[in-house]
C-alpha cells in the first residue's frame, strides 16, 4: 500500500484557490501514479485533511467563510460539508481503491476561534466526535471505508497524546460516537522502547477499534539527511510491538514527511525503508544486519554504512546517544547553515566543539565514497548533497569566531586573509551547493516549493556578501586612515563593526547542540514581522 499525503496538492474541480501555485496533482497525473502502483500490486490510498492541517488554504480571503483558526475549519458549518465533499470526491476519484485517509490530526484550537463566536462555547471533543460522524456519514454515502490519524480533541497536544496515563477510552462521548467503522491509526515516530506502543494499542482497543494501524516513520522532516540511526530505534520499537503474537495488529506503516521545506533528500529514507521492509518478513525482535545490508546494496545499489555515515552531519564529536529517554533527533546540520553567519548568534552552543574537523573529515570520507562509486554502487552519488554542505558547514561553524579575534585585536592582516581565505571559499561553496540542491530537486520535483529553499539560499548568500563587503571596507579603513578614532567613530560607518562588537550568549543549556530548531528561529535572534 501507498497513502499518498497531499493536504491541498491536488486538484478541485471549482476551487482555483486549492492548492493555488503549489504544484498540485491533476486527475490524469493522480490516475497515472494509481496505474503504475496497480501493475506492481499496490494499493494507492488518498490521504487528505478534513478538519485541521489546512492554513494552506485557509490563509486566502476565498476561504475566509470557512475558517475556525488559521489552520482548523469551520465545523458545524453547512458550507464545510459541502466543500468536505467536493474534496472527498476529487481525491478519491482518480483510485481504485475504496479507502480514504481523512486525515484530522493536530487540531490545534478547535472550537475556539469562529467557531465559538458563532456557535458559542462547546467542549472541544464533543465538537470533533460529531465533526467526525458527519465526515464519516459522507464517505459512507460514497462507498468508502475511512480512517484517521488518532489524535482526537482529548489529546490533541504531543504530551497529551503519549501520556501512558491518558486513555481517550475513559472519556464516553468519545467512545459512544466513534463511528464503528472508523479505522484508527495511532502515530509515533519518537518512542524506541516497544511497551509504549504495546499500552497506546490496547487503549485503541478500548476506544471500539479493534484493529488500530501503527505508524512510524524515517525522520526526514526538518533536515537534510535522513537520521537513520534513531529511525532504526524507533521503528524497531514500534515493529516488535505489532509484531507480538498477541498483542500485535496487522497493519503498519512507515511515513515519510517533508516538514519545513522538505529540504532532505527523500531517498535518503531508503535504509529506513530497507530496515522496516526486513522487519516485516521477519518473526524476531532484530533483523540479520549482514543480511539488510547486502540487500541495500543489491536493491539500491549503494553501500548502507555510507549512507547511514552521512547522517552524522546532525551530530557532532561528541555524539548524541540513543537511550529510552531519546525522543528526537537533532538537526544541527540545518540550524548551523541557515543560521544568519553575521551574528552567528547560536556559535555560543557549540563553543566546546571541533566542528570544523568533524564535518571536514565527514566531507572528505564522503566525497572518498562517491569518487571510489562504479556500477555496482551508482546511487552513492547522492551523497553528495551531505558532503557539499559538510564541506559548508566545516568553514562556516566557527568562522565569526575567528573573524571577532581578529577584530577585537586589531590585526588587520589576519582580519583580510580570512575574509579573502576563509569567507571567500565559504562563498564559493555555498554558490555550489545551492546549484547542486536546486538540480537535485528539479530532477525528483516540480518547481513549486523549491521557492522556499532558494530564499533561503539568497538569504544566506547576500548576508555572506554583505559580511565580505563590511570586513573589507573596515579593513581598508583602519589601515588606510591618518583621522582621529574620533572623527572616524562619527564619519565612517565601516570605521567600526558593531556585528563583531557585540558579546553573545548561551541560549539553550543542557545538550547544547541536541537542538530541533526551524529556519523561523534560527535566521535571525530578532522574531521575523
Amino acid at each position: 500500500m501507498l497513502q499518498l499525503y497531499t493536504e491541498d496538492t491536488f486538484e478541485v474541480d471549482g476551487e482555483p484557490m486549492f492548492g493555488y501555485l503549489r504544484g498540485r496533482y491533476n486527475q490524469r497525473e493522480l490516475s497515472s501514479i494509481d496505474d503504475y502502483a496497480f501493475d506492481l500490486g499496490i494499493e494507492v490510498v488518498p490521504c487528505i485533511q478534513t478538519l485541521g492541517h489546512l492554513g494552506q488554504i485557509l490563509q486566502w480571503p476565498h476561504y475566509a467563510h470557512l475558517r475556525d483558526n488559521t489552520e482548523v475549519l469551520l465545523a458545524e458549518s453547512e458550507a464545510t460539508y459541502d466543500f468536505i465533499e467536493k474534496i472527498i470526491k476529487a481525491a478519491a476519484s482518480p483510485f481504485r481503491s475504496k479507502r480514504v485517509h481523512l486525515g484530522m490530526d493536530e487540531a490545534h484550537g478547535v472550537g475556539e476561534g469562529r467557531y465559538r463566536q458563532i456557535f458559542g462555547y462547546k467542549e472541544p471533543t464533543r465538537i470533533f466526535v460529531d465533526h467526525l460522524q458527519r465526515v464519516n456519514e459522507i464517505c459512507t454515502r460514497l462507498g468508502l471505508q475511512p480512517m484517521i490519524w488518532s489524535d482526537t480533541a482529548k489529546n490533541n497536544t504531543l504530551q497529551g497524546y503519549y501520556d501512558e496515563s491518558n486513555n481517550p477510552a475513559e472519556a464516553p462521548e468519545i467512545v459512544e460516537s466513534m463511528p464503528r467503522n472508523m479505522e484508527l491509526i495511532y502515530w509515533d515516530y519518537y518512542h524506541t522502547s516497544p511497551d509504549l506502543y504495546t499500552q497506546k494499542l490496547q487503549q485503541h482497543r478500548e476506544l471500539g477499534c479493534q484493529q488500530p494501524w501503527i505508524a512510524n516513520a524515517a525522520w526526514t522532516w526538518s533536515r537534510f539527511w535522513t537520521a537513520l540511526p534513531f529511525t532504526f530505534e524507533s521503528v524497531r520499537a514500534s515493529t516488535v510491538a505489532a509484531k507480538d503474537r498477541e498483542d500485535g495488529i496487522r497493519n503498519t506503516f512507515i511515513t515519510i514527511w517533508g516538514d519545513e521545506g522538505n529540504e532532505c533528500d527523500v531517498f535518503s529514507a531508503l535504509p529506513a525503508l530497507c530496515y522496516y521492509a526486513e522487519h516485516g518478513y521477519s518473526t524476531q525482535e532484530e533483523v540479520d544486519i549482514p543480511m539488510l545490508k547486502r540487500n541495500f546494496e543489491g536493491i539500491c545499489g549503494a553501500t548502507f554504512d555510507d549512507w547511514v555515515y552521512a547522517s552524522k552531519i546532525d551530530d557532532t564529536p561528541s555524539g548524541n546517544p540513543i537511550t529510552i529517554r531519546t525522543h528526537y533527533m537533532p538537526n544541527i546540520s540545518k540550524w548551523l547553515l541557515w543560521e544568519d553567519p553575521f551574528l552567528s548568534f547560536l556559535s555560543p552552543q557549540y563553543a566546546d566543539e571541533d566542528l570544523e574537523s568533524h564535518y571536514g573529515n565527514i566531507a572528505a570520507h564522503l566525497f572518498d565514497v562517491i569518487d571510489g562509486k562504479n556500477g555496482i554502487h551508482p546511487l552513492n552519488e547522492r551523497l553528495e548533497l551531505p558532503a557539499r554542505i559538510a564541506t559548508v558547514l566545516a568553514l562556516k561553524c566557527h568562522l565569526r569566531q575567528r573573524l571577532v579575534e581578529a577584530y577585537r585585536n586589531r590585526n588587520y592582516e589576519r582580519l583580510y586573509e580570512l575574509a579573502q581565505g576563509r569567507l571567500t571559499r565559504l562563498r564559493e561553496e555555498v554558490e555550489q551547493l545551492w546549484r547542486y540542491h536546486r538540480s537535485l530537486w528539479m530532477k525528483m520535483y516540480k518547481p513549486f516549493g523549491w521557492e522556499t529553499l532558494e530564499l533561503r539560499y539568497g538569504g544566506l548568500r547576500t548576508r555572506l556578501e554583505t559580511m565580505y563587503d563590511h570586513i573589507i571596507a573596515h579593513q581598508h579603513t583602519r589601515r588606510s586612515s591618518s583621522l582621529t578614532e574620533e572623527v572616524l567613530d562619527e564619519e565612517n560607518v565601516h570605521w567600526r563593526i558593531p556585528e563583531f562588537d557585540a558579546d553573545l550568549e548561551c541560549l539553550f543549556y543542557g545538550s547544547r547542540t541536541n537542538l530541533l530548531l526551524d529556519y523561523a528561529r534560527v535566521i535571525s535572534p530578532s522574531r521575523p514581522g
